[in-house]
């Protein structure tokens, strides 16, 4: 039997999955309409596609390392109570050791992996929607090879830091730093990361409030450049106080070793949270049936 473009919006109206998933739904049922929803709700398909449109800005950011590779990764969940599902944070484990060992380009490409040998991980997510009850999401990873990496995790997954080393760097000395950048939220690593953009704004509000504060303007620049360096030691990680040793900064606590990357990732940060009228959600939830 022919599936034609019409019966693959028909059942995408009706089951609310994607149209790959409908098109795939349909030839595997020959075309039998009512099949093809059965097929989509066993897969879960259809509840996940449903739950789409909730905001997803609570879950788990999981960060792990083995040997010389790490993951940091946020998996996105509607409430906190998910976040403690011994089901969704196994999928979160599962999934970041499998970008550890399969190194996919993107959130795209993960989806697209094999999860088990029977789903992709977006069937998976798409199976885990549909028993837990609540929309989620893949958001964000990132992946570093380094011959030094630490990973650690913050307040139950709320917080996830990698970073990665260049040179013989002790264990605890490298999660001391991972545990720093928890703490600190440095921006960039060296004041040379920080972009011109940011340095000549920031350049231009400081000599604007020297000047305004009548400051002589033969000594507004040596005021600016001194000011400067507290505005780097604010947002570079090498040359902030380390939080494990206030007497000394990162740098000078690393020594020869070189910090090659740093990855902090906080749960939902940048996720517009939809704030719910309880009362309406139940009054609409009763009206749905």
């Amino acid at each position: 039997m022919s599936i034609t473009a019409a019966d693959v919006k028909k059942l995408r109206e009706t089951s609310g999955a994607g149209m790959m998933d409908c098109k795939k739904a349909l030839t595997e049922t020959g075309g039998d309409f009512d099949a093809a929803v059965d097929l989509l709700r066993k897969k879960g398909l259809g509840a996940a596609s449903k739950k789409a449109g909730r905001v997803a800005a609570e879950g788990v950011v999981v960060s792990v390392s083995e040997g010389n590779v790490g993951v940091v990764l946020e998996v996105n969940a509607e409430t906190d109570f998910v976040s403690k599902n011994e089901k969704f944070v196994g999928f979160a484990n599962a999934v970041a050791e499998l970008i550890i060992k399969q190194n996919p380009a993107d959130v795209d490409a993960l989806k697209a992996m094999d999860f088990d040998g029977e789903h992709t991980v977006e069937q998976a997510l798409s199976q885990l929607i549909a028993t837990i009850g609540e929309n989620m999401s893949i958001r964000r990873f990132e992946r570093t090879e380094a011959s030094g990496v630490a990973s650690y995790v913050h307040g139950a997954g709320k917080i996830g830091v990698l970073v990665g080393f260049d040179g013989d760097v002790d264990t605890d000395l490298a999660r001391g730093i991972a545990m720093h950048v928890a703490a600190a939220n440095p921006l960039f690593i060296a004041r040379g990361d920080v972009d011109a953009d940011t340095v000549e704004r920031e350049r231009a509000v400081l000599s604007e409030r020297a000047i305004a504060s009548g400051k002589p303007e033969a000594i507004v620049d040596k005021i600016v450049t001194g000011q400067l360096n507290k505005f780097y030691s604010d947002i570079c990680l090498l040359e902030q106080d380390f939080v494990m040793d206030t007497d000394q900064k990162v740098g000078k606590a690393l020594g020869n070793v070189t910090v090659t990357a740093m990855t902090r990732f906080a749960l939902g940060e940048g996720i517009e949270r939809k704030e719910e009228d309880f009362a309406a959600e139940v009054a609409a939830q009763i009206q749905g049936g």
